[in-house]
């Protein structure tokens, strides 16, 4: 009695070169789709900020890259299932060859996974270390203190501070081109420190300090705000970062001594930043 054999299994040679055939157009397809991106259309694409700082050239530069990756992934994805739906569809009602395992696949799709997460763990560790530097002399140190419901700076080298308050929205005066430490001190709750064109934040934590730090490399008025849930009125804790000239700087800080305010406020409260109904619920109203 003559066997006959299971349909598909004829074709083998002609499948496997029609598999690598809608393979290599898959591959093709990423390659141009990757070739025909421009670095400078990105940005728009994303809808992240323009860097205003050195550092946030950084995470920019990982963020980018990351979407890269994702959309590299996505495209091979893409066409691998194309490729399987072509080149394995139903053409017949017959049985097709049965594979109970492929060894090389299953490392393929075991290996390159760790692999993926090994390169992207890599530049985003490489760049946290960069990021949470601290150096040794910074031009500036500002200390940044987040209360309910507003901010205060202190101009520490400078001997100086402004207080703003949620009727009164402060503004954070920066030089560009020269580096500024952050100290983050809160007397009260968790806040967080954001400046969205810096693309960086940091939480302002009770008992105790945050640091980090930045050098603005574009003039401008940015907005800032606190990104941590914090009480009644953490909508209203927004603030102004303005990014001068040395010499404008120079001029602001000549300012705030002539208006009387000198020192440093520790827990970031004047009688004029806090009274009313905030200092009602400042001090009364606990968290909520």
């Amino acid at each position: 009695m003559s066997r006959t054999p299971l349909a598909g299994v004829e074709h083998a040679p002609a499948r496997r070169r029609a598999a690598r055939g809608a393979a290599a157009a898959a591959l093709g397809l990423v390659a141009l789709g990757l070739t025909g991106c421009s670095t400078s259309d990105i940005p728009n694409q994303l809808q992240i900020p323009d860097p205003a700082s050195e550092q946030g050239e950084r995470i920019f530069h990982l963020w980018q890259g990351s979407w890269v990756a994702a959309w590299a992934v996505g495209a091979v994805v893409l066409g691998l299932i194309i490729w399987a739906a072509l080149a394995y569809r139903r053409r017949s009602q017959d049985l097709p060859a049965q594979t109970t395992y492929n060894i090389p696949i299953e490392i393929l799709y075991t290996v390159v996974p760790f692999f993926m997460i090994g390169v992207m763990f890599f530049f985003t560790a490489r760049d946290e270390s960069k990021l949470v530097a601290l150096s040794d002399s910074p031009d500036h140190t500002v200390n940044v203190v987040g209360f309910r419901w507003n901010w205060t700076f202190n101009y520490v080298d400078e001997n100086v501070y402004d207080v703003g308050t949620p009727t009164d929205v402060p503004t954070l005066y920066l030089p560009e081109g020269e580096s500024v430490r952050f100290k983050l001190t809160s007397p009260d709750v968790i806040h967080s420190f954001w400046v969205p064109q810096f693309l960086f934040k940091m939480d302002v934590i009770p008992g105790q300090t945050n640091e980090f730090e930045i050098t603005p490399t574009k003039q401008g008025t940015f907005a800032g705000k606190c990104a941590e849930l914090c009480g009644v009125d953490h909508s209203r804790m927004l603030f102004w970062v303005k990014v001068v000239s040395p010499d404008e700087y120079d001029d602001h800080v000549a300012d705030l001594k002539a208006k009387g305010q000198v020192g440093l406020l520790e827990t970031g409260r004047t009688t004029e930043s806090v009274t009313g109904e905030e200092m009602g619920r400042t001090t009364i109203g606990g968290d909520s």
